[in-house]
């Protein structure tokens, strides 16, 4: 994290200060709280803690000061870990203070004539007398701490009906890590894929050939999405503009398909070593695409992401100068400059109906931009999160699936967008996100490697396969679903250079859930 580095003479204030913090066996538990809210007693309790960290003459630990490493460096480090002291502590008194609370709880029952199974809230039993009241007053308990942790655990554990994974097919080719993928809408049904190697290329789903590869961005292209009725693809890129570019194709003989299938929850990790095979120069006899058909300019920052409005004459830009674009597709101009938002864009989606279009930031929020009146161009924000919106998507019955880097994601409802109607709690940040139209299946791609499938309402259903042989090696960046294709219907991209084509079976029982 950034840190403002002292000088030499301002320091030993700094480091007279952290002399007198402490090193502590911790319960570690996540919270948002402050030291400033903490009872004076716990300080002390906290304090009088002892310390195994010896110091110098001039208020450095002994190894520090044996470090070659200069005096700011040296400063900075002391001020990190001061930072990361500080947290440990604020947890640790929070601990206290819930063991308080549990403490009063087993009294108040004790007096009532029942207790709390050696204090272990995990185990969630009772025991009562005989009486009535006291008998209410323990269900009543549990029902309210079942309700409290129902949503959590339900995100976190395995269904009792696996769905079956198989992977198809991986399309390698890319020289560096691939941020978007996207299938066709039309015929003849292709996959797409933006790369931070100032690339995009369109792939045979059938037989993972590349059909051809655009080079017209002088920048990194981080998202391409296809027209939903002609051949044109319009990808955003790092070089402050997005590209439409029209493409024909032809595509290849099928080839036949691996055996290899596995149920979704297998979880085996392997080395970060591992490379994906192939030639690190890129697919060979891939024809290549240099030119736009027409250029969207007027940001002035990355332009992260951009789509199709409903019908193709117009297109939505989303950039980090904290601006989303609205575009005129035949005549390249610039209709409206949507604004607002305190930091940079993450990504834009449109209705698949409907001129609406919803943009994310890192600002926390996300907004609703609502074009089917064409006198009245309403706006509304939405403070769902609690860090940065990595996605927000539309869903083809009303829906707002919203992803964040503060592990959750979360299903709105456009007639009530006052609470979520669903939670998904997971263990890792969220990335781009996408929704099946069929099964309304959502996908969620993350940080650790992982994919995860989930239902509207919040249930998960299966993850993805990852082994020595099979899913991903970096970070996972997008999903994508293809209705049209049953043999390979979901696709995820990654950092580490390659797509991957699934096929997903979800039991016909989990679907009626």
């Amino acid at each position: 994290m950034p840190v403002e580095g002292g000088s030499a003479g301002g320091g030993g204030g700094v480091r007279r200060a952290k002399q007198k913090r402490k090193s502590h066996s911790l319960s570690i538990r996540r919270t948002n709280s402050t030291e400033q809210e903490r009872p004076g007693t716990l300080r002390d309790a906290v304090d009088a803690q002892p310390t195994g960290i010896q110091y110098s003459g001039n208020n450095l630990p002994l190894r520090m000061e044996d470090s070659k490493l200069p005096m700011s460096v040296r400063s900075n480090l002391l001020d990190l870990f001061g930072q990361i002291e500080r947290e440990f502590e604020n947890l640790y008194i929070e601990n206290i203070e819930l063991r308080r609370e549990i403490d009063t709880l087993n009294d108040r029952l004790s007096a009532d004539g029942q207790t709390v199974d050696g204090g272990d809230l995990t185990k969630g039993a009772l025991k009562t007398k005989a009486s009535h009241s006291t008998s209410q007053l323990s269900q009543k308990l549990k029902t309210t701490y079942k309700a409290s942790t129902s949503k959590i655990v339900s995100s976190f554990k395995a269904t009792t009906s696996r769905a079956v994974c198989q992977l198809v097919r991986e399309y390698v080719g890319h020289r560096d890590g691939i941020w978007d993928v996207g299938v066709t809408r039309t015929a003849p049904v292709v996959l797409g894929t933006a790369s931070a190697d100032h690339s995009a290329m369109l792939w045979s789903i059938e037989t993972g050939k590349c059909l051809l590869k655009y080079v017209g961005h002088a920048g990194s292209v981080n998202s391409i999405k296809f027209h939903p009725t002609e051949q044109m693809a319009l990808t955003a890129s790092g070089d402050q503009t997005a590209h439409i570019w029209r493409y024909m194709v032809q595509l290849p003989m099928a080839a036949p398909v691996p055996e290899v299938s596995a149920p979704c929850d297998e979880e085996v990790d392997f080395s970060d070593k591992d490379e994906v095979e192939g030639d690190p120069d890129g697919p060979s006899e891939c024809p290549t695409l240099r030119l736009a058909s027409a250029t969207l300019r007027s940001h002035q920052g990355v332009v992260i992401c951009a789509d199709w409005l409903v019908g193709g004459k117009q297109a939505v830009t989303a950039s980090w100068d904290r601006a989303a674009n609205l575009y005129d597709v035949e005549t390249s101009e610039l209709v409206h400059s949507l604004t607002g938002h305190d930091q940079e864009l993450t990504h834009c989606c449109t209705h698949p109906t409907q001129r609406l279009v919803v943009t994310s930031s890192r600002d926390t929020t996300f907004r609703l931009w609502d074009f089917r009146d064409p006198s009245i161009h309403s706006v509304n924000v939405f403070q769902g999160h609690t860090d940065t919106v990595t996605s927000a998507v539309f869903t083809m019955s009303d829906n707002v699936v919203s992803g964040s880097d503060d592990r959750t994601v979360k299903v709105w409802d456009l007639k009530n967008m006052r609470s979520p109607i669903a939670t998904i709690r997971t263990d890792s940040a969220v990335n781009r996100i996408s929704v099946s139209v069929g099964q309304r299946l959502i996908a969620l791609p993350h940080d650790n490697r992982q994919v995860r499938l989930f239902d509207m309402a919040g249930v998960r259903l299966a993850r993805l396969p990852r082994s020595n042989r099979q899913g991903h090696r970096r970070m996972v960046c997008c999903t994508a679903w293809s209705e049209d294709n049953p043999s390979c219907n979901l696709f995820t991209c990654g950092f580490d250079r390659q797509a991957i084509g699934w096929n997903i079976n979800i039991p016909a029982l989990l679907q009626e859930k």
